[in-house]
């Protein structure tokens, strides 16, 4: 699969009467938007804010955050099997709103939700301080059951993004960049010189609401299977869970996923990237032991030399990510972990639930116990409401002059198990 990301570099978002992209400005028009996403009978209300990089500003409690973008051509179109029919994506042209950010927000569910500063100590530990974002505060028609909602701030998401990314279709990108994976044997073949390397991408699948959807379908319903690296880059996965904020994999995670263009940038250089094996995880030891069974028996099947195994989440999955590791091992593949630690405040505790001397290459995004003091904003785009109960925050959490305290797992993204923050230790 050969794919083109047509990046148009967006510098500064403002509302108009007309929604379109102009010299690098994303304009909106909120009316429209906000009429656009009020035909779901779950939803009471939509507002519509901006946040811009360097402002005064605290987002929470954020739910996901999805990069605005539009099919141009080639097969299948944005965010299939959600918005789109369900057809294979990977290919052609994407035009992507480079920049920009849509967040959904609103009120929490469970616990496990997160906050956004724009700027100050806090927003050097989330890559969404550095995006024009476009905030959604979705508040629930009475009545309606948790699930309901949550599916519905997540559509919410998921249409304001497309809605935005029409404004780029017919627009010059700034940049292209090409991403090809050739089949099978036809690369083995052209690239037999180097090692083959896949990529085990983990999925948050525990259920009560920590789930992810591959082309529309629960990943809790899958067996591990392979994908090209670039159906991930054009919308085939995206989040739908409410892990710790830290190490969530947010739907704009899984669009411009590290793991992915790090590979690609050694791809006929020091390695053959092969591809994608996406697994689960899943409660039960019964379905842990049948995903990691699997996933190891894929990368026998590809004959791989080496693989790269990203975690989301942590404690339960600790042990998919250890099991996923000793079986491939087992098969003589090298592996390499990516995971993140929950170490205690002072770093003194094990780092995770589970371990095995097979686990001897280790990629960190820090520990997130770790605490930090968040100081007062000018304005808050959502609710304080919850920063006491969020996981990562505590009783106090939200202090009487404004600042707050809590553990760097409060923060979207500060830890992420793809690589996509600021926090990294190896060891070997």
């Amino acid at each position: 699969m050969r794919l083109e990301l047509g990046k148009i570099l967006i510098n500064d978002v403002k509302f108009c009467s007309e929604t379109k992209v102009d010299k690098g400005v994303l304009y909106i028009n909120k009316e429209e938007l906000i009429a656009h996403l009020m035909d779901d009978e779950h939803l009471k209300s939509v507002d519509v804010d901006l946040a811009k990089p360097g402002e005064s500003v605290r987002i929470t409690p954020v739910k996901d955050v999805v990069e605005p973008r539009v099919k141009v051509n080639g097969a299948g179109g944005v965010f299939p099997g959600m918005i789109s029919k369900v057809d294979v994506v990977g290919s052609g042209r994407t035009h992507v709103l480079k920049g920009a950010a849509v967040m959904t927000v609103g009120k929490i569910v469970g616990f496990q939700e997160g906050i956004i500063d724009m700027q100050g100590p806090g927003a050097e530990f989330t890559p969404f301080s550095k995006t024009n974002n476009i905030v959604l505060i979705v508040e629930p028609a009475e009545g309606v059951e948790a699930h309901a909602y949550e599916k519905a701030v997540r559509m919410a998401g998921l249409k304001a993004a497309t809605y935005l990314g029409l404004a780029g279709k017919e627009v010059e990108p700034d940049e292209v960049e090409v991403f090809e994976t050739k089949p099978l044997f036809e690369q083995a073949e052209e690239l037999k010189h180097l090692p083959k390397v896949a990529y085990v991408q983990m999925l948050q699948s525990q259920g009560l609401l920590h789930d992810t959807y591959v082309y529309g379908v629960d990943a809790k319903q899958i067996v591990p299977t392979l994908l090209y690296p670039t159906e991930l880059m054009d919308g085939a996965i995206l989040s739908g869970n409410c892990v710790s904020a830290c190490d969530k994999n947010t739907t704009y995670h899984h669009l411009n996923n590290p793991v992915v263009k790090a590979m690609y940038e050694q791809h006929g250089k020091e390695i053959n990237f092969v591809g994608v094996i996406i697994t689960n995880e899943n409660v039960y030891l019964a379905d842990k032991e049948r995903s990691s069974n699997w996933t190891a028996k894929l990368c026998e099947f590809l004959n791989l030399d080496g693989a790269i195994v990203s975690q989301e989440g942590f404690g339960n999955p600790d042990t998919d990510l250890i099991m996923n590791c000793k079986k491939i091992e087992g098969k003589g593949v090298k592996t390499v972990i990516i995971t993140d630690e929950y170490a205690g405040r002072d770093g003194a505790s094990q780092s995770l639930a589970d371990a095995d001397v097979a686990a001897n290459a280790v990629v960190t995004g820090g520990n997130a116990n770790e605490t930090i003091v968040l100081p007062k904003m000018d304005k808050v785009i959502g609710t304080l409401d919850y920063v006491d109960i969020i996981a990562g925050g505590f009783d106090g959490s939200l202090r009487e002059d404004g600042s707050i305290m809590v553990e760097l797992q409060a923060i979207t993204g500060a830890t992420n198990e793809l690589g996509f923050n600021r926090l990294s230790a190896t060891g070997y």
